[in-house]
């Protein structure tokens, strides 16, 4: 049995690469059996995952083109942390920027690795309520061409559904409030 306090130890560290939202590092570790290999490791300094619902029944998602994909997909509104930014923060200032609403309320419903084999960011996930017209100066960043809609919860299902919304933090985040593909057969075009 692998005993958890067992930690493979780090014996070098290089950062292979510095970016606006990632550092790419290489390190050469020891695991606990004695076997040396070396990992590559994306270090990221988390983000927030949105849930905005202007009422129970209805939840807002963004079309976003995604340039690594080479692909237009709805998804839910999500951006990455400034330094030192507290998550819920955070939230507030990506619901603005992202679908041009404030929410009143802001309720953390947990944080996930999304994937952990090779990247450290942590997803915090938010419900975000009482939305209204923002009051700050929030503007979205400049390779962001973002479309905000509201859908039903039923028309989520049917994006999901018709493979429309391929993310899956928004398939997992949408999970979060009780939406899944299954639970619908009807469907939308939201092209």
């Amino acid at each position: 049995m692998v005993d958890p306090a067992n930690r493979p130890a780090v014996l070098t560290r290089e950062t292979l690469f510095t970016g606006r939202v990632l550092r790419l590092e290489r390190e050469e570790i020891r695991l606990p059996d004695g076997l040396v290999t070396t990992m590559e490791i994306v270090r990221h300094r988390g983000s927030v995952v949105l849930i905005p619902q202007p009422s129970a029944r209805e939840v807002v998602l963004i079309r976003q083109y995604r340039h690594v994909i080479n692909e237009w997909i709805w998804e839910l509104p999500a951006g990455t942390l400034d330094e030192g930014e507290d998550p819920a923060e955070g939230a507030r200032r990506e619901c603005e920027e992202e679908i041009d609403l404030a929410p009143g309320r802001v309720t953390r419903l947990g944080a996930w690795y999304p994937t952990p084999g090779f990247c450290d960011e942590l997803m915090t996930f938010y419900r975000c309520e009482d939305l209204c017209p923002p009051t700050g100066t929030a503007h979205r960043d400049d390779d962001e061409q973002i479309e905000p809609r509201t859908f039903t919860l039923d028309e989520a299902r049917a994006l999901i559904a018709s493979g429309q919304v391929r993310d899956m933090k928004t398939v997992f985040g949408l999970a979060l409030i009780g939406v899944s593909a299954s639970a619908s057969t009807s469907s939308i075009s939201a092209t």
